[in-house]
């Protein structure tokens, strides 16, 4: 019951970003090539479990989207606006599947339990 609750707020929190994509001023085929930019980060995962689990937590975390939205408001940068919107929504879409931000012990183990699980 309780991963249906945190999988339907997460659903809501994914809405939350395209409603914030839709206010920029970008075409929605940018959502689409940009919504998986943030997995880059799995390739820290090279150099050990250690550094691939800071280089992709560093790169899914929710208070640097939402840091990074408010900088580009402050900056009137649309790039930066963008950069934080697509931060958010594709944290959301990650641990609406059951992706959370990852343990230094390996790539499966992450804050909302083991994957595949």
């Amino acid at each position: 019951m309780m991963k249906t609750v945190i999988k339907l707020e997460e659903l809501g929190l994914f809405i939350l970003g395209i409603y914030f994509f839709n206010q920029l001023e970008y075409a929605w085929w940018w959502f689409l090539v940009l919504i998986l930019v943030p997995d880059v980060s799995m390739i820290g995962y090279i150099f050990g479990d250690k550094t691939g689990a800071f280089c992709y937590n560093l790169a899914h975390h929710r208070g640097i989207a939402v840091i990074l939205y408010l900088i580009g408001i402050y900056c009137s940068s649309s790039a930066i606006l963008l950069s934080g919107v697509i931060l958010f929504a594709h944290s959301a879409m990650d641990r609406m599947f059951g992706y959370g931000l990852k343990y230094k012990t390996g790539f499966k183990y992450t804050h909302l339990g083991e994957i595949g699980k």
